[in-house]
């Protein structure tokens, strides 16, 4: 039986890191009908995660919110008309508790976890039935926790747009070694596709290289790692697939490498804002899609899922895992791009 109160952390105000407040008293949600009471054993942070404090996130955010969107733990209670999961299982979250399938909505918008509702950086959250997955049973709880943002992310972008989904034999521009980088290496990879990744290190180049990565292109050497990347392709066709995180600052790349009617997938904007960015003609003269996205949906996590388990894939974690407690040295650790990987944060054992 769950106790009465718990540890949460919560965001109040927009100054940074110093917005976080931990609650060691903080009480445990009453439970729903239609609700599950999850004990979390392990969070994963995103960089979303580190925007949302210093009041960059462009999506809504409630005053006061729990943060995170990505936790895996065990179902300590269910309401009573609770008919998706029993005592005792092993659950994920959906980053957005709405999205059961298709399109994303304004409405779903506002279910994100840790952001429009409150998140998982807490030790028991009631959560919707309708916004739970179980754990892929090849993965322990540290793994599962990375599943909810970037992993989910990363198959949206290769599989989502059912049109240009994925194919043997295709090629994928990654960026990066965070976690929607690594993943969408991993999940290429298991599909029989080629991989050009790019990174700024050597050390992180060998580790891309473990993973799968066909290529590897260090990007502060080779500034134009766009055209460098295309000139790797069969035909130098370019690619078929760019999973771009880097957003303004890196796009003008991405569009020298992408193949005619390829893919850009547009997932975030880690490499900061830039005044001198492409334009939509850009986009029609290289005849590509270039398309943003934001996580995916509970049919496509389950669809994921089954891919992770038959493939066994195993999520990328950073050697360091964090306390609950120690919340602001895990986000600052992140912030410093220190992590290899998805940093998690241990919440129970």
């Amino acid at each position: 039986m769950a106790p009465s109160t718990m540890r949460q952390w919560t965001v109040e105000g927009k100054n940074g890191f110093d917005s976080l407040n931990f609650n060691e008293k903080a009480a445990v949600p009453e439970l729903g009908d239609t609700e599950v009471l999850v004990k979390f054993h392990a969070a994963s942070l995103n960089y979303r995660d580190l925007a949302i404090p210093k009041g960059k996130y462009p999506f809504p955010v409630k005053e006061g919110v729990i943060p995170g969107s990505d936790g895996a733990g065990t179902v300590e209670a269910v309401g009573s008309r609770v008919t998706r999961f029993k005592r005792g299982d092993k659950v994920v979250t959906l980053f957005n508790q709405g999205h059961l399938a298709g399109s994303v909505s304004a409405d779903i918008l506002q279910t994100g976890l840790g952001g429009g509702t409150d998140g998982t950086l807490r030790e028991y959250a009631a959560l919707s039935e309708q916004g739970l997955v179980h754990i892929p049973a090849n993965l322990n709880f540290l793994e599962a926790s990375t599943l909810p943002c970037a992993a989910l992310t990363a198959w949206n972008a290769l599989y989502g747009l059912e049109s240009r989904a994925l194919k043997p034999g295709q090629t994928v521009l990654t960026q990066g070694t965070g976690g929607v980088s690594i993943f969408a290496v991993q999940f290429a990879k298991a599909a029989g596709a080629r991989v050009i990744a790019t990174t700024s290190s050597d050390k992180k180049a060998d580790m891309l290289k473990k993973l799968g990565a066909d290529h590897v292109i260090n990007y502060k050497e080779s500034p134009n790692w766009g055209e460098q990347a295309r000139s790797l392709t069969p035909d130098e066709r370019g690619v078929e697939h760019v999973v771009e995180v880097g957003g303004p600052t890196t796009l003008a790349q991405s569009l020298k490498a992408i193949a005619f009617d390829g893919v850009i997938s547009i997932i975030g904007f880690v490499g900061g804002f830039s005044k001198d960015q492409p334009s939509f003609l850009d986009c029609l003269i290289n005849i590509c899609t270039v398309r943003g996205l934001l996580v995916g949906s509970r049919l496509q996590f389950e669809d994921m899922n089954a891919a992770i388990v038959q493939n066994d894939i195993h999520p990328v974690v950073d050697e360091k895992v964090f306390e609950l407690a120690d919340l602001k040295d895990a986000y600052q650790y992140m912030f410093d791009q220190k992590h290899f990987g998805k940093l998690c944060v241990k919440i129970a054992v």
